[in-house]
């Protein structure tokens, strides 16, 4: 029994209903294919990835393992997200248990603040490289990546663990269909009979100061490896430079792009349909990670080599 703010009584909900693209259910159907399409490439262009990775010696460097964690990350939060949505679209499975989905709300943003964070360390691994490249071997070592880990794992998982807490204490007198494809926070505690103004300001708060951190830190990192790059005299220096960071910082600023275009719509929701923040939130959590494997794979000599080694071997 849960007591609600106008005194009445309600049984408590034991699981929520998510209601995506009520507006527009063809939208399922069309979008269900190049969903699962982009979900297979995601998983499998990252297992790729990591097990070059693992196999090969000559990546065995920290910005590989930090590459490494990030394909991780991707990896959970796709797997966090994409199965459930392509359920519903296929088998219409829209049931999600009361504890199923504050985990998949502290997932969600737990693992998108470590991919920000990564993006930061590994902003600063380039900076390094770029701008004190004598320097590097001493400074970017495997205890600097285990400490850097360390620090992303510990700031974001003490930091975001209030975040489905805060939405977890809210009482639901019988509310339970979620206007949305996920568990997203705002999402979940708008359907609660409580005051949600601290979930508001926290989830405010928190997003901004994490992730607006390092997106500032990560903007200041390539503002000086583009000065340092400039003053480079070599033939080829500048280019062989900007081919070293270039996919990074391509995968940098798609990540923030569509995360602030995210933002936009969410704010402009009265003049912008409500499917769109929905489909937003969700390739959100799949472009990104398929595009990140792809784009190293590319654009990174070392991958491209360790992966045809390994194709060689397998034949």
């Amino acid at each position: 029994m849960t007591p609600c703010r106008n005194g009445s009584i309600s049984m408590g909900i034991s699981d929520f209903l998510l209601n995506c693209f009520v507006t527009s259910p063809m939208w399922q159907l069309w979008l269900s294919l190049p969903l699962s399409l982009l979900f297979l490439l995601a998983m499998g262009a990252n297992v790729i990835l990591l097990i070059t990775i693992r196999l090969e010696a000559s990546l065995h460097q920290p910005m590989y393992y930090l590459l490494s964690l990030l394909s991780l990350l991707d990896m959970v939060l796709c797997l966090t997200v994409i199965p459930k949505v392509l359920a519903i679209f296929w088998f219409d499975l829209k049931s999600i248990s009361f504890y199923a989905c504050f985990l998949q709300m502290y997932i969600m943003n737990c693992f998108l603040a470590m991919e920000s964070c990564t993006f930061m360390v590994m902003a600063y691994d380039r900076y390094v490289a770029i701008c004190h490249p004598l320097r590097y071997p001493s400074i970017i070592t495997d205890q600097f990546v285990a400490k850097a880990i360390i620090f992303i794992l510990a700031r974001n998982v003490l930091l975001i663990l209030p975040i489905p807490f805060l939405s977890a204490r809210l009482h639901y007198c019988g509310r339970n269909v979620i206007e949305n494809c996920l568990c997203a926070n705002m999402s979940v505690s708008r359907l609660s009979s409580d005051n949600i103004t601290i979930n508001h300001l926290y989830q405010f708060a928190g997003g901004w100061t994490l992730l607006g951190s390092d997106l500032i830190l990560i903007f200041l990192s390539y503002t000086f490896i583009l000065k340092a790059v400039l003053r480079l005299k070599a033939e080829g220096a500048v280019t062989k430079a900007l081919s070293t960071c270039g996919s990074h910082f391509i995968l940098i600023l798609f990540f923030s792009t569509i995360l602030l275009v995210f933002v936009l719509t969410h704010v402009a929701k009265k003049k912008v349909s409500p499917n769109v923040p929905v489909l937003l939130n969700v390739l959100h959590h799949v472009i990104p990670a398929a595009l990140n494997p792809i784009v190293y794979g590319v654009r990174t000599q070392e991958i491209k080599q360790g992966i045809q080694r390994l194709l060689k071997k397998g034949w």
